[in-house]
């Protein structure tokens, strides 16, 4: 099973310091390193053929070195490239480096031979760099790559940045990648995930006591960070101790998303749900649900009265809700309630340059959840100043606002004010799909409705609607998500 948390570089270079701090060998944890590195080399090789390693100058290229001697004790031939000089090298790389009995050939050209390689070990730069590959680097991974031969990457994919997943110049692509002690951001979130192809976890002897110390904040999002939150049911229940989900509709033409959003809510485990719809969406609402109540309203004033009975304690508006001033005073509305509430689609872009609005509303209630889900789009409408990796805006956004942040993509990131954030990696393909995204919000809403905070509901909601969308497979439509979450809930117990 994957751990939790993940690492970003500075957080990873702290755990090898407190390793070493407690009485771990700096030595011991590479050579425990390069013999992971050996096991899944050996693992990716059909025969005992020739390995090629690609070692740089710095602890990345130790465990090369290191894997690099104990596959060839193994029978495997090896050919080993180094990129600088030899005598430059230091510390625990150049120790390592001295225990290789074999030929070291330079990378002074860029011209590495993988005639005759039947797989390439990347260990030439590791998760810490600070800059684009250039020169000879640049032009081994171009080499690299070309050369159509598999590549196993030792910590990260050369070239990419392990904190954000992102490459500013040439970056290996590697079919399997290799780590250590706990996976990084880079691993998760896209490009990353790609590049780094199948990403296997090696322990090399840090103890999980460092995670204490180093106070991470940083997790896949994966049930044992919100399995304990979700909601369980008692034999006394009733549905009103489940709570009253609440989806405000759009006008006609634009009802079916909230209808998703509502299915979704009442799929969850929300006692009760309730569409509050224009009066002129009435009809239409009506004809196509059934264990769904409506409650017709006109303007802010009625959106008010619905929320006097405070039974109703969550809310979501935005889904097919239309952009402009009438969405952004109903928001305020909500938002001036009791319930918690979730912005979604129309409801964001109704505020977009106007980000410094929307925190004053959020924070005039600090203790109502607020859970905000736009997709890149309507992030970019709504903090136009935000720059930076995936991870890094939207925890900015969550602290400007005041309110957890669902970033949505193929690698959705939630973040909450205080830092804390989750990115998910279960997500299929088959959720690119008109209304996918107010499911999730609806899924969202109904675990608001039961209680849940904010962060574990936003999470719980993204993973469930991935494993929903999975189980499903090809052919999957938005309609189909509400139908696969008891599959889905019964799964996780």
């Amino acid at each position: 099973m994957p751990e939790l948390e993940l690492l970003t570089n500075a957080e990873m270079a702290r755990a090898d310091n407190l390793a070493a701090a407690g009485g771990i060998a700096t030595l011991t944890l590479m050579e425990n390193a390069g013999r992971a590195v050996a096991d899944a080399a050996e693992a990716m090789m059909r025969t005992r053929g020739t390995v090629t390693v690609l070692c740089g100058p710095g602890n990345n290229g130790g465990d090369g070195f290191v894997a690099a001697r104990i596959l060839k004790q193994r029978g495997y031939g090896v050919r080993v490239y180094l990129l600088g000089n030899r005598s430059q090298l230091k510390g625990d790389a150049a120790e390592m480096a001295s225990r290789w009995d074999g030929t070291v050939e330079p990378l002074g050209l860029g011209q590495a031979s993988f005639t005759g390689t039947q797989l390439i070990i990347d260990a030439l730069l590791g998760a810490g760099l600070s800059r684009a590959p250039d020169g000879t680097a640049a032009a081994v991974i171009d080499e690299a790559n070309a050369s159509g031969v598999p590549i196993l990457a030792v910590d990260v994919p050369s070239g990419l940045d392990g904190t954000t997943g992102t490459a500013a110049g040439p970056v290996i692509t590697a079919q399997r990648t290799i780590t250590f002690f706990r996976c990084k951001p880079g691993h998760v979130l896209h490009p990353g995930r790609r590049l780094c192809g199948a990403v296997y976890v090696a322990d090399i002897g840090i103890p999980r006591s460092v995670l204490d110390e180093i106070g991470v904040k940083t997790s896949s999002n994966l049930p044992e960070l919100w399995r304990d939150a979700l909601p369980s049911l008692s034999i006394d229940d009733h549905k009103y101790k489940r709570g009253h989900a609440v989806a405000v509709s759009g006008p006609v033409g634009h009802t079916g998303a909230v209808r998703l959003a509502a299915r979704a809510a009442l799929r969850m485990g929300a006692g009760l749900v309730t569409i509050a719809t224009p009066p002129d969406a009435l009809i239409i609402n009506a004809t196509h649900v059934t264990a769904i109540m409506l409650l017709p309203f006109t303007g802010p004033l009625g959106l008010a009265e619905i929320f006097a009975d405070h039974r109703k304690n969550a809310v979501l508006i935005g889904p097919g809700r239309g952009v402009g001033a009438q969405t952004q005073t109903e928001a305020a509305t909500l938002l001036a309630t009791g319930a918690a509430v979730v912005l979604d689609a129309d409801a964001l872009t109704s505020f977009a340059g106007q980000a410094d609005l929307l925190a004053e509303l959020v924070r005039a209630k600090p203790d109502r959840p607020v859970v905000l889900t736009p997709h890149e789009g309507e992030f970019a409408r709504l903090f136009a100043d935000f720059t930076g990796s995936k991870l890094e805006r939207a925890r900015l956004a969550a602290a400007r606002i005041g309110a957890v942040v669902v970033l949505k993509g193929a690698d959705t990131v939630v973040a909450a004010p205080d830092g804390t954030a989750s990115i998910n990696a279960n997500a299929p393909p088959s959720l690119a799909t008109a209304g996918s995204g107010d499911v999730l919000a609806g899924f969202v809403t109904g675990l608001l409705a039961q209680g849940v905070p904010a962060f574990e509901a936003a999470s719980a909601a993204v993973w469930m609607h991935g494993a929903a969308a999975t189980a499903f497979g090809p052919g999957l439509i938005a309609e189909d998500l509400p139908d696969l979450l008891p599959r889905v809930l019964a799964q996780l117990g």
